[in-house]
Formats: C-alpha cells, sequence, structure tokens
C-alpha cells in the first residue's frame, strides 16, 4: 500500500514550518516510528515520523523548504517492498544520497547537534574523528573539525616563517581569508525579533545586588548525597533560586504581572520560566505552578528540560507562557550582566558566576561564595523601590535558606 507522509498539524500560534533535514533518502527502508525529518518552527523541532514500515519511495519536498499543515512530503511503500527505486526527481540531502559505506556508518554516529553542523557546513563525516562513545561524533568534534584547517594553516605559515619565508606566508594567510553567509534559523530569527521588540515595547531597567551563598552551600553539602539517593535527582542551586523567587514574587505581585494595552494583568499562579541554551539558541521551558512543586520536583523538571532541549525534543507547549523567567549566565562565567525581560513579562532575574572573594561580616573581612544577582523589569508598571525590595527579598532567603521553609 501507498502511504503519502504528510507535515503534521503545527500548533495555532505556528503557521509554518521548515523542513531542516531528511534523515532518510529514496530507497531507504524505514520503520515505524522511525524520524524521516526534522521541522524547524519559531520556537521547537518537530520529528516526522514513518506512519508505517516500507520503503521510503520518494521525496517530494526537499530539505530548506518552507511547509505548512498537511504538505505532502514523501511517499512511502508499505510492507516488504523492494528497495530498488526509480533515481528520485528531489534528493533531500547530497551527503544522505551518497552509496559510500563509510560515510554511511560515520553519519550514522552523528549525534543530533553534530548532525545539524555538519549539514549547515557541508562537512565530510568520515573526516570527523568521534571522541563518544563507540566513537560518536560530537558537536565538540565537528566544531573542532571546521577549525583544523585554520590551525594547520597557521602551522605552514610558522613553518614558512621559521625558514626565512615570513613574508611569503604573509600573503598566503592574507590570500587565504575567507568569509561564510548563514542563514539565521527560524529560531534564531524568532528570538532576535522577540529581543528587539522587547527592547522597542517595554521601558527596560536593571538593578542588582549581591547574595552571600555561604550558608546555601554548607546546607547543599550536608544534604546532597541524601537527597540524591532519596530522589534521584542532583541537588543544584536553581530548586532553591525558583522557591526563592516565588517568595519573592507573593510579597511583590506586580513583578508577576503583565502589561496588556491600558491594563495590568496579574497572575495568582506561578510559571516560572528557565532559560536554556542549546546549540540552536536560547529555549525557557517552564515550570507550570512551580509553587506546588518540591525542590526535588524542580531539579528534576530542570534537568529534565536541559536535557531534552540540547536533543531538540523539547515540546511547544513546554515553552508557552510563563509569568517570571530565570536565567543563570554564571554556567558560562559570567560575572554580572543584564538580561533581557522574556515579553510579555515584565521582569527577568539573572543569576551570575560564584565566586569567592573578600567581604566585611561583622566587622571582619572574610571570605565568601558571593554572586551578583540582577533585576531586569518593565518600569511601566514596577517601580525602583519594588524592584530593589524584590531582589532583597530573594537574597533573605538565599542567605538563611531556613525562611524557604518556615516561609518567612
Amino acid at each position: 500500500m501507498t502511504l503519502e507522509v504528510r507535515v503534521p498539524q503545527l500548533p495555532e500560534s505556528v503557521a509554518d514550518a521548515t523542513l531542516v533535514t531528511w534523515h532518510k533518502k529514496p530507497g531507504d527502508r524505514v520503520s515505524r516510528d522511525e524520524n524521516l525529518a526534522d521541522l524547524e518552527t519559531d520556537k521547537v523541532v518537530l520529528e516526522v515520523p514513518a506512519m508505517a514500515a516500507g520503503v521510503l519511495t520518494e521525496i517530494k519536498v526537499p530539505a530548506g523548504s518552507t511547509v505548512t499543515s498537511g504538505v505532502i512530503l514523501a511517499i512511502i511503500e508499505e510492507g516488504e517492498a523492494t528497495a530498488s527505486v526509480a533515481a528520485p526527481a528531489v534528493v533531500a540531502d547530497p551527503a544522505a544520497a551518497s552509496s559510500d559505506p563509510a560515510k554511511a556508518v560515520s553519519e550514522a554516529k552523528l549525534a543530533p547537534a553534530a548532525k545539524r553542523i555538519v549539514a549547515e557546513n557541508q562537512l565530510d563525516a568520515t573526516q570527523i574523528e568521534g571522541s563518544g562513545k563507540d566513537g560518536r561524533i560530537t558537536k565538540q568534534d565537528v566544531v573542532r573539525a571546521i577549525s583544523e584547517p585554520v590551525t594547520a594553516h597557521v602551522s605552514s605559515t610558522a613553518s614558512a616563517t621559521n625558514s626565512g619565508t615570513a613574508a611569503a606566508a604573509v600573503g598566503d594567510a592574507r590570500t587565504a581569508r575567507q568569509e561564510k553567509r548563514v542563514p539565521m534559523t527560524r529560531l534564531r530569527t524568532r528570538i532576535a525579533e522577540r529581543l528587539v521588540n522587547a527592547q522597542a515595547s517595554q521601558a527596560l531597567l536593571t538593578t542588582f545586588n549581591e547574595v552571600d551563598l555561604n550558608e546555601l552551600m554548607a546546607l547543599r553539602a550536608r544534604h546532597k548525597d541524601r537527597f540524591e539517593k532519596e530522589h534521584g535527582v542532583k541537588l543544584g542551586f536553581m530548586s532553591f533560586f525558583v522557591k526563592a523567587t516565588i517568595e519573592a514574587l507573593k510579597r511583590y505581585p506586580v513583578i508577576n504581572a503583565y502589561v496588556e494595552g491600558t491594563d495590568i494583568l496579574y497572575h495568582d499562579y506561578y510559571d516560572i520560566g528557565v532559560a536554556v541554551s542549546t546549540d540552536r539558541g536560547l529555549v525557557v521551558p517552564v515550570l507550570r505552578d512551580a509553587e506546588l512543586m518540591s525542590f526535588a520536583d524542580v531539579e528534576r523538571s530542570v534537568a529534565g528540560f536541559g536535557k531534552r532541549a540540547r536533543e531538540g525534543a523539547i515540546t511547544l507547549e513546554e515553552l508557552t507562557g510563563g509569568t517570571f523567567t530565570i536565567t543563570n549566565g554564571g554556567v558560562f562565567g559570567s560575572l554580572m550582566s543584564t538580561p533581557i525581560v522574556n515579553a510579555p513579562q515584565s521582569a527577568i532575574l539573572g543569576m551570575h558566576k560564584i565566586q569567592e572573594r573578600p567581604v566585611a561580616v561583622d566587622g571582619q573581612v572574610v571570605i565568601r561564595p558571593m554572586m551578583y544577582l540582577a533585576l531586569t523589569y518593565d518600569h511601566r508598571i514596577i517601580d525602583g523601590r519594588e524592584a530593589v525590595q524584590f531582589l532583597v527579598s530573594i537574597k533573605d532567603s538565599l542567605e538563611d535558606p531556613a525562611r524557604l521553609l518556615l516561609q518567612v
């Protein structure tokens, strides 16, 4: 039986999608529910699964095309159909169409993030050495492979310099300078639009404070092993920050509100977005009703978000909504920053690197693990007094974690 592979029904808020890549070529056998292609929307990457086992006989839409719900992408011949088919009118990916067994094996070892970079840069997977388990090719392997020609050239110019041909080497280096124009992905384009719109439509201002994490780190050190044993997840810092944020939002509800026209929309629930960095850009999955979650629930959810976001498996529903956002630039070494509000929200909390430095405590100079906190907020509805007191509330909760348990 001949089956049509169609674009799945896209969410109401998504008009169309880009067919990023095909994972199969005409003539390949496919299994039921096997992912055939990736569709990229403004927020997530969606998979196109095979509805039955059989042979992919034809690809109707090439990679890079814009598609809408219901569009026919390919044809599958169900069952034990022969794999010898006519040459396709459309080839999804020249690399995918290769009959080179070595290339097929190398491409099969590509991690999802690595596969995307290989396709975008038209690289030969057989020339990339994998450092992952069983030779799996990681994103870092691909990035290193891209930079290797530059390194080799530098080495050759160094050798030329040592042999007295420095001028010729400099000339070669200048000749080798290149530029590459790469179109922005849909997600990156959408991120750019949202950031520019937030800056243009809101009166953004940032206030700072610093927090001494000595007590929090001591508490975590005492209980992290038992916590992991009891709950099956590591005890990180994000659960404490989420809980401290919720307590502060309860005291200053306008920071959990939106501007809608000439109205202020208040929320009596706390859907906390947690910014996650991926190869494709920043995404913000949401902890729904975070005030009802335990510390273990928060840690488990955040860990799951991070893993699935990097794999491109995060769902659109998980990225929708949110009343307040937390972002952690500290994981990349940032000491201080001014995060941009995730509109239509009215504020965002920025965490930063924990750094030991001398501070004055009870008249004595001591070394403490300190972190700068930043709150960027919409000054149209949030006054400076509320913003500062909000940060002070978070600081107080983190410096004396017992407050989180007693809600004082």
